[in-house]
């Protein structure tokens, strides 16, 4: 049976404080090297996530002032 993984969903707020835990890790030298490339792993799904969110709100926030613009 095949295992189906689905992305863990954080808020943006969320996400970007783990990024910041997992660097503070790399940096202070207290991650193991046997979960580095996990660590890696995890940082790099959750930076997409913010690039996402950041993606989607610029999107609303231009259709919501293109609307306005258009009402006008």
């Amino acid at each position: 049976m095949a295992k189906t993984t689905k992305k863990q969903e954080v808020s943006y707020a969320e996400a970007m404080a783990e990024v910041e835990q997992i660097l503070a890790r790399f940096n202070t030298q207290q991650m193991d090297v046997d979960t580095l490339a996990a660590e890696v792993k995890r940082a790099t799904e959750l930076i997409a996530q913010c690039k996402e969110r950041l993606v989607r709100a610029e999107r609303e926030v231009a259709e919501v002032l293109g609307t306005e613009e258009g009402s006008r």
